[in-house]
């Protein structure tokens, strides 16, 4: 029912996937763009995030025990963690019929189809601040990008930004569609950084979900 924003997840977990191939043995403490949070905390928000999202497009119950365990786990389980729970996401997505249900983000009422927006949006971003802290510096990918961004232009007021998203960042109109992607949900682009991995003093920004992350209620 809503084809094109389910391809736009698959397309952020793919590129998220591919940071977190990045994620090693002893990076708990590594800084992210995220102020405040390093690895693990990055790895556990987004982890956390996409099963709100997922038992809010699946109408299933949350595992409280599962978080619990969570805050125990190291770097490379949450990468694990990652990939399993947003593949759940991605099926649960592909075989829901109520685009058009309503979900309640933060003070927000979404249509699901713009919650799997928004959720991809995080899990791209994510992506790219994990790719930062893992010093790799990966652009999300052109289409993926330009995606997100069309549609979240339509729609990001103040209100928007307030629940779920820090205050956009100037950059040229000739940056990249990744940099520009970045810099609207208030991250710095890479040309920012002297080191992709010294962010805990240069290009912080509040973290792109407000403190609730994806914390979804439904409406």
């Amino acid at each position: 029912m809503f084809s094109g924003q389910v391809r736009l997840l698959q397309h952020a977990i793919c590129y998220a996937s591919e940071s977190v191939d990045a994620v090693v043995q002893g990076t708990e403490s590594l800084p992210t763009p995220c102020e405040g949070w390093d690895l693990q905390a990055l790895l556990l928000h987004l982890n956390r995030s996409i099963d709100e999202l997922h038992q809010s497009i699946a109408l299933e119950p949350a595992d409280r025990d599962a978080e619990d365990d969570d805050c125990r786990s190291s770097t490379t389980h949450l990468a694990a963690t990652f990939r399993s729970r947003a593949g759940l996401l991605l099926q649960s997505c592909v075989k829901t019929e109520r685009a058009g249900r309503r979900i309640a983000v933060g003070d927000l009422s979404l249509t699901s189809g713009w919650v799997v927006v928004v959720g991809a949006a995080e899990i791209a971003v994510h992506g790219w601040d994990i790719s930062v802290a893992c010093g790799f510096q990966r652009s999300i990918p052109a289409p993926l990008a330009l995606g997100l961004l069309s549609l979240l232009q339509l729609v990001v007021d103040d209100a928007w930004r307030q629940s779920l998203f820090g205050p956009a960042i100037a950059v040229s109109p000739l940056a990249s569609p990744s940099d520009q992607l970045v810099a609207f949900l208030g991250r710095r682009p890479f040309s920012s950084f002297a080191d992709g991995r010294d962010v805990s003093s240069r290009g912080q920004a509040k973290s792109f979900c407000a403190p609730m992350g994806l914390r979804t209620r439904r409406a």
